[in-house]
């Protein structure tokens, strides 16, 4: 439901919290969980902050501009959720980006999303 929200924040004049109602009525739902509520007045609150830090994954000649709302809004889920929410480890919020891919988008975003979302994963250390 996040992702919704953040696609309909993204597609029309609203807040979060009539876009949260929104789609908790399309999903017959009448009360949003609080960190369903934290996390899209959170990321909509951050979402310049967001996109810079995507900027400079993207290939030269690329822009967030040239992005469908989809991908970058699932862009900015994904990155939110690996460095914002500790309690989230980084790999199961690329996983978890990566479904709503299957969902939302194709599998040229899936590749694309999985390859901008790992750029903010810190490459394990030896044992």
């Amino acid at each position: 439901m996040a992702f919704q929200s953040l696609f309909l924040l993204s597609s029309t004049e609203t807040d979060p919290e009539t876009a949260l109602q929104q789609v908790l009525e399309q999903w017959q739902q009448t009360q949003a969980p609080d960190y369903l509520r934290f996390l899209v007045n959170s990321i909509w609150e951050d979402k310049t902050s967001l996109d810079q830090q995507l900027k400079p994954c993207l290939k030269t000649g690329w822009s967030l501009e040239r992005l469908s709302r989809a991908d970058l809004n699932l862009l900015r889920l994904g990155l939110f959720e690996i460095t914002k929410s500790p309690a989230i480890p980084d790999k199961v919020a690329i996983n978890e980006t990566l479904e709503l891919v299957n969902q939302y988008s194709d599998q040229d975003s899936k590749k694309f999303i999985n390859a901008i979302l790992s750029n903010f994963v810190p490459e394990s250390q030896p044992e």
